[in-house]
């Protein structure tokens, strides 16, 4: 699959439709359904995570399902236009995005991928960035209250964060998203594409950040959720097993473990000062 730096000027409309694609399970169905169904033009955003073993492997997946969607399906060669790749390295954060992120952590925790997705977007100017946020999702659990249905240009139904949230730690992070999964779990997405004819292109997807001689690992993130959510199928037997005593005996400990840290944290560090929304 053709690649290009963010910054590299490519032509883009109003009904082009920006996309975070990682190679997984969410953001894969949502590229099958805008190329496929919808025949929409998407530009696919990936930001690399070099702290992550699973880059490299993410990388390859995308390319591999790119490859077979030329070929299977000729008219996806114009629609899907090159992976645009930033490093989350270069990302700055400002004050206000680490803030909010702070403030929502107290409440439920959400990864630091969500500081820098909403710093990332704002320092290119990019607005309706589609983001494969879906029910069982702790984001969207988070946000049902705060949005409404929109209208895309390209002429589908999706859902954003209500602009008259903003101001609120959930609009800063997420304003400048769309979820257009928002109302579908991986359960759904799985029907959803075998009656399209899809599964076999979505068994190419990946989703482990911690892989183990090519295989997923059972016990990173992606894989607890994988499982949890009626996918346990994509994680080897053995791996599965090791994963029931992990999340038996070991995950229950980690979230108020995580909470003393911050806690015993904001004991010893300065808060950061509260920014002025309303100037």
């Amino acid at each position: 699959m053709r690649s290009t730096r963010v910054n590299d000027d490519l032509h883009e409309d109003a009904r082009s439709v920006k996309l975070l694609w990682t190679g997984g399970w969410d953001s894969t169905f949502r590229l099958l359904q805008l190329l496929l169904r919808d025949r929409a033009r998407v530009i696919p955003y990936y930001l690399e995570d070099r702290t992550r073993p699973s880059t490299d492997t993410e990388i390859d997946t995308m390319a591999r399902i790119a490859q077979r969607l030329n070929e299977e399906f000729p008219h996806t060669r114009e629609l899907l236009q090159p992976l645009r790749r930033a490093a989350v390295a270069d990302i700055v954060v400002d004050d206000d995005i680490a803030f909010a992120l702070s403030k929502i952590r107290r409440r439920s925790f959400i990864g630091s991928q969500y500081a820098w997705l909403p710093a990332f977007c704002r320092d290119h100017a990019l607005d309706g960035m589609e983001l494969g946020v879906h029910v069982d999702d702790k984001v969207q659990a988070l946000l049902r209250g705060f949005v409404v249905e929109v209208d895309h240009p390209a002429g589908f139904r999706s859902v954003r964060v209500d602009p008259a949230r903003i101001g609120t730690p959930e609009h800063t992070l997420f304003g400048a998203f769309g979820f257009p999964l928002f109302r579908v779990d991986k359960r759904g997405i799985e029907r959803e594409s075998r009656a399209a004819g899809w599964d076999g292109i979505m068994e190419m997807t990946w989703f482990c950040h911690r892989p183990i001689r090519g295989k997923p690992c059972g016990l990173c993130a992606p894989c607890v959720y994988t499982i949890e959510e009626g996918l346990a199928r994509r994680v080897p037997w053995p791996r599965r097993v090791l994963s029931f005593f992990y999340r038996r005996f070991v995950l229950p400990w980690k979230g108020p473990l995580r909470q003393l840290r911050l806690v015993t944290r904001g004991t010893r560090e300065r808060p950061p000062p509260e920014p002025d929304l309303g100037a």
